[in-house]
């Protein structure tokens, strides 16, 4: 942090075809309250008024002023302004706000204007939320969950972020810390009083913390809620060739996002479409039909579908009516496909041209549809959303991970507590508890590392 005063448009940048109603133009850092002053008092930035200067606001109430130039005394605009003192701000330095009108010329005035005073900076992405961060306002899960909120596409997603920036993740974490700072403790007192009489049993105890420890850290790492949730769950529509996979891609969204043809064969590679079901972030992945081939390029997309079906959360298996479709299935499913009938789903097309019975095949329930009327749709997405509420409801009441960062360092944590549970000396399971804390501090930024800093916040938009 170079404590320099750093400003901002907050709110999308208006454009002549979308004007925006308001815009928010904020300001941070030790001097954005004479920013304040010297943008609404006539001559004020030539005459040297301070922010001690009656003309400011209270802090935290509105006020209504004009902005100005402060060189030429122009108006640019009127408008509701706000300052917040240090360390009262959500960044914990002195803030101003601008609430203007949102259209260009009075955004583009106001920020050549703030350029003007000659100490003000354009902030970087994240700065903002980088010095709340700086200023202890929030730990990195929390900045992290801002980000988060800023890009959320969906309500559970929305939710989750909500739950994060409230610092769920951030209380487990340090819960964690805190255990695991006092079987550390205990080791390094054996350490370095080893002819004092420690508690009876203690070896035993750390063990036992040590093991709960690790046991719960790899509970939440099993549990892949939180990065499905942010990144979309995976939905792989599979096949035989010509069963209407395409179609029913196209269908779910509301566009032709898939190219159908009568010849089989046609999809060749994976096709991914994003929708938005029932709150929850799909990911729909359109693969090449399952099926012998000797044609090099078709083998390879039958081998990237069979690959991305593996990889799925869940899998739309599309059979078409108007073939023996239970052999079909059947004949899948001992192939070695994927399945998990407590969530994927069956879906028999094309039942305008050949009606179905819908009795369970397997202990499977079947969803007749036809991709081209669009009959059968509602049931399908009501299976949809029960199937992802399913899977998203695993392991439900903990916060889940949300982010590859917090995954590898407990990853690394988690290695470094087997290590300590084995180790043949006393100093060495202290060094690798020690490690194993320094992960998970790593998640929260209590262990700071100004490289991971600039990787979290450089993905930010700016004025956050």
């Amino acid at each position: 942090m170079d404590g320099s005063t750093i400003y901002a448009l907050g709110t999308p940048a208006p454009t002549l075809v979308r004007p925006g109603a308001l815009a928010v133009i904020r300001l941070s850092g030790p001097r954005a309250a004479d920013a304040l002053v010297f943008l609404t008092e006539r001559r004020a930035f030539e005459r040297g008024y301070s922010a001690r200067d009656p003309a400011l606001p209270p802090p935290r109430h509105m006020a209504l002023r004009t902005i100005l130039d402060p060189v030429t005394g122009e108006v640019i605009d009127r408008g509701l302004v706000v300052w917040f003192e240090a360390p009262r701000s959500e960044t914990g330095e002195s803030m101003a706000e601008l609430h203007l009108h949102g259209g260009r010329a009075v955004v583009n005035g106001t920020l050549a204007a703030i350029q003007k005073l000659g100490f003000c900076r354009l902030a970087e992405p994240g700065e903002f939320t980088r010095r709340a961060f700086e200023h202890n306002k929030l730990d990195l899960t929390q900045a992290e969950a801002i980000a988060d909120l800023v890009a959320a596409e969906t309500d559970q997603q929305r939710r989750q972020a909500l739950q994060q920036m409230d610092g769920a993740l951030h209380r487990l974490y340090e819960e964690w810390r805190t255990l695991g700072l006092r079987a550390l403790a205990h080791l390094e007192a054996a350490i370095d009083f080893p002819d004092e009489d420690l508690p009876v049993g203690i070896a035993d105890e750390v063990r036992t913390e040590i093991t709960h420890l690790r046991s719960e850290i790899a509970a939440h790492l099993e549990d892949r809620r939180g990065e499905r949730l942010r990144e979309g769950l995976s939905i792989a529509i599979i096949g035989p060739p010509n069963a209407g996979k395409s179609s029913l891609l196209n269908l779910l969204a509301q566009r032709e996002a898939a190219i159908v043809s009568e010849t089989a064969g046609t999809t060749r590679d994976v096709i991914e479409v994003h929708l938005d079901l029932g709150g929850w972030p799909v990911v729909l992945a359109d693969t090449a039909g399952l099926r012998a081939t000797s044609d090099v390029i078709e083998q390879e997309g039958v081998r990237r579908a069979q690959a991305r079906a593996e990889a799925a959360d869940l899998r739309l298996l599309v059979l078409d009516a108007t073939t023996d479709w239970r052999a079909e299935m059947t004949e899948l499913t001992a192939r070695g496909t994927r399945w998990d009938p407590t969530h994927d789903i069956v879906v028999v097309n094309k039942v305008d041209v050949a009606p179905i019975d819908a009795a369970p095949v397997d202990a499977v329930d079947v969803v007749p549809l036809s991709a081209r009327s669009g009959s059968g749709l509602p049931e399908l997405l009501v299976r949809l959303q029960h199937s992802a509420g399913l899977l998203m409801e695993q392991g439900a009441g903990a916060p889940p991970l949300t982010r590859v960062r917090h995954r590898e360092a407990l990853i690394e944590a988690v290695a470094a507590l087997d290590r300590a549970l084995h180790a043949p000396e006393v100093a060495l399971a202290a060094e690798d508890l020690r490690l194993a804390m320094r992960a998970i501090g790593r998640i929260t930024g209590t262990v700071r590392i100004d490289e991971l800093l600039d990787v979290i916040f450089r993905d930010f938009c700016i004025g956050k």
